[in-house]
């Protein structure tokens, strides 16, 4: 590990009321003292911990801003090192300038991450608490940043360490018994180990079954709007994002590709897409939309159906009806402000699938919208206090790899094997839970993991 002294920017890289650059390191107060003078003109170093100075940073003679800075002594800082934030004005230049000047007096500009990195590596935080850290800041709903803050604050670790120990103390009672038969004794223990067994199988079943879930809510849900052309799904899109961002006329097949976009509706996210009307066209540009329409719609978590409720169903809607039977899907009878002559009921007979009748004009309907896609998903209050809900899909397939393992220990006591086929087993689970909170975990690996991160985290 590292452990010269690091500095950078921990604020948008944006003009705005304050900035901060964060230095962190053995050398941090030393390289503050170079270039902050208060009115004592005493050393920072001499200060109490968690207190703010009120000065000016300079570089050499020249005064370049008015700042507070913090100070955090090890370990009680984000790093667990001697820390530094220096509070200045948020302008770009003058966060640059001041960055240039710590930079000078000894620090290095930071990896990306390496802030996050350094308090891994220091063991303030575990592995998976890190990668809770880049899930805050990329949140895209409530309840993504929810269950981010739920895993920082060790929900995750809590729930493996305490099956890593359950693991350790078994692997160690056969062990130990295997060295010392005279003292302790394996009679009848594979039936024990057995009940034991399935409580963890049960446990490790119930996390991995949550991340399909949890897939959703750290990313958003793969929407994606159909129907025939000029039903009003580019209207919905824009009334959903709140801006003209779909191409809207009265000429029908408007809409030739597909249009993504990120939608966040209360405490869900959408990754929405827009696509070409769905019928029979003999244009060759329309027809390639038209199959690019089908193809997302066949790859999405959700399909909304749009249906201009104010003209009769055709064989177009027979065909988007047959492709959405597997799908979950929320069907829009649009355009509810004009006569309709589409019966709602008819169509949930038809198709099994709930009809909400909106207007994507006058902006009705979208709540009960929202409601029906909640209760889809999530069908229900999500407790992120008391639950556990795996996000992360190397957590995933570290389960995955446990739970392997803790059939196989079954397997070998259903077959009445000897103990010691147990013990190899159990290590393996044991090794593979451990690389969720950082353990056994190759330096590429976390190398990766924290990439990922902006430079001043």
């Amino acid at each position: 590990m590292k452990t010269d002294t690091i500095a950078a920017i921990a604020t948008g890289l944006t003009d705005s009321g304050i900035g901060i650059i964060r230095i962190s390191g053995s050398q941090a107060f030393s390289i503050i003292d170079k270039i902050f003078r208060n009115k004592s003109g005493s050393s920072i170093n001499l200060k109490k911990s968690h207190t703010i100075q009120y000065g000016f940073i300079f570089n050499e003679d020249e005064k370049m801003d008015e700042v507070l800075v913090s100070i955090m002594k090890e370990p009680h800082s984000y790093t667990a090192e001697d820390t530094v934030e220096i509070n200045c004005h948020g302008g770009i230049l003058m966060m640059r300038r001041i960055l240039e000047t710590v930079i000078k007096a000894g620090a290095r500009i930071a990896d990306p991450g390496e802030f996050t990195k350094r308090a891994f590596l220091n063991g303030r935080i575990d592995l998976s608490q890190a990668e809770a850290v880049i899930d805050v800041i990329n949140s895209k709903s409530d309840l993504a940043l929810k269950s981010s803050v739920s895993q920082l604050g060790g929900s995750i670790s809590r729930k493996i360490k305490k099956l890593r120990e359950e693991i350790l103390y078994e692997t160690a009672y056969i062990e130990s018994a295997l060295d010392d038969p005279e003292h302790i004794s394996l009679d009848g223990y594979g039936d024990k180990l057995a009940v034991k067994i399935t409580d963890m199988i049960d446990q490790l079943e119930s996390m991995i079954d949550s991340a399909d879930t949890g897939k959703i809510i750290s990313e958003g849900i793969r929407t994606v709007i159909v129907g025939k052309p000029n039903a009003g799904k580019s209207s919905l899109m824009n009334v959903l994002l709140g801006e003209e961002r779909s191409i809207v006329t009265e000429i029908a097949g408007t809409t030739r590709d597909t249009l993504e976009e990120q939608i966040r509706l209360g405490d869900i996210s959408l990754l929405i897409t827009d696509t070409a009307g769905i019928r029979n066209t003999n244009d060759i540009v329309e027809q390639i939309g038209v199959s690019r329409a089908k193809g997302a719609a066949e790859g999405a978590d959700l399909v909304i159906y749009v249906i201009d409720s104010s003209l009769p169903l055709d064989e177009n809607d027979s065909e988007i009806m047959n492709m959405i039977q597997n799908k979950k899907t929320i069907i829009l009878l649009n355009k509810s402000d004009l006569d309709t002559v589409v019966d709602g009921d008819e169509i949930t007979k038809i198709t099994g699938k709930k009809v909400i009748s909106v207007s994507a004009k006058e902006e009705t309907g979208l709540e009960e919208l929202k409601s029906e896609i909640k209760a889809m998903f999530y069908g229900g209050n999500i407790d992120f206090n008391d639950q556990v809900m795996i996000t992360n899909m190397r957590h995933k397939e570290a389960l995955e790899e446990s739970l392997e393992s803790l059939k196989l220990v079954m397997n070998s006591i259903e077959q009445r094997l000897p103990e010691d086929f147990y013990s190899i087993d159990l290590i393996n689970a044991y090794a593979a839970l451990g690389t969720i909170i950082g353990e056994s975990v190759e330096d590429d690996v976390i190398n990766e993991i924290f990439s990922r991160f902006c430079t001043g985290k």
